[in-house]
């Protein structure tokens, strides 16, 4: 899905023109990855309104992630909150994805190097449904990945972090190849992880079940969203582990993140899922997200900053 050009991206606490928001060829992060960045979505409500949805979340992980790297971030969190309002309005975008980055720029290139400045950028595009609108409504096609998340003690799996994302490309690249939407990742012991990019959940008998924050998976902002609303919703939830063969046999399998928002899993490893259509636990849980998000749903407020 393309990029559409806007006007300004902030650069550093300052508003740059778009073609000329750009760095050195020798910028440490291009070279080596040690880099940190959030997904945030900005939604036009029902109402006419624009509203982020749980901005000081998604920059209170951007800022423990950059912890995490030993970044030293040189604006405070709420300069950075302040920064994705204003590129939402100086863009005049109503509906939109936020593309906050803190990475290393130019000045050396050696792995343990200090000179290289802490840069921060906030970007701001309009982008539709990650895995596409029938994905949202029809479900999607997944293959589990030949290829393995890495475990928790060789990846820094609460980061979001730049070059730890190698492995979630190569995984998405090979599905897509294949002729599926999306990849699931297990761990080194064989147990299903996340998707590429998402949190995974599976239905069994109307129990919802989703890997622990122990495992080697990212704390999603959506996947504690939609466990709070599953849980409001009266569903039995559970933070379990699962295996490949425990997925091919549930009753339900949907993703959630930032970009994916709450899509269904129609089909895995060429079986069905389920009859083969999203299933009302799922149906549900995203009509209830998407009421909040941008339908007249009120009842959480407290997790829309609106612009």
């Amino acid at each position: 899905m393309g990029i559409k050009k806007v006007d300004k991206i902030w650069v550093d606490g300052a508003l740059v023109d778009w073609d000329d928001a750009t760095d050195h060829m020798l910028t440490h992060t291009l070279h080596y990855g040690l880099g940190v960045f959030e997904g945030i979505r900005a939604y036009k409500r029902e109402d006419g309104r624009t509203a982020v949805f749980r901005l000081t979340e998604h920059i209170d992980r951007l800022f423990e992630s950059a912890h995490i790297c030993t970044l030293e971030v040189r604006h405070t969190r709420q300069e950075v909150i302040d920064a994705c309002v204003e590129i939402l309005r100086v863009n005049k975008l109503t509906s939109a994805y936020l593309r906050p980055l803190i990475y290393l720029g130019s000045g050396a290139l050696g792995l343990g190097s200090m000179e290289p400045p802490v840069r921060t950028v906030v970007a701001a595009f309009e982008w539709g449904a990650y895995l596409g609108d029938d994905g949202l409504t029809k479900g999607i096609r997944c293959k589990v990945s030949a290829f393995r998340r890495g475990a928790v003690d060789s990846i820094m799996s609460k980061g979001k972090i730049c070059g730890q994302y190698t492995t979630s490309i190569l995984a998405k690249r090979d599905a897509i190849k294949s002729g599926y939407d999306e990849a699931i990742m297990l761990d080194g012991n064989g147990l299903v992880t996340e998707g590429t990019g998402e949190n995974i959940f599976m239905v069994k008998d109307g129990v919802i079940r989703t890997p622990p924050k122990s495992a080697s998976i990212l704390a999603g902002i959506t996947r504690e969203t939609v466990m709070t609303l599953a849980e409001q919703l009266g569903y039995d939830l559970r933070e379990e582990q699962f295996t490949r063969d425990q997925l091919w046999t549930a009753d339900e399998i949907f993703l959630t993140g930032t970009a994916a928002e709450v899509t269904p899993v129609r089909e895995l490893d060429d079986r069905r899922v389920g009859s083969g259509e999203p299933g009302p636990v799922t149906r549900r849980i995203q009509d209830h997200f998407f009421s909040i998000v941008k339908g007249a749903d009120d009842a959480h407020n407290d997790w829309l900053t609106y612009i």
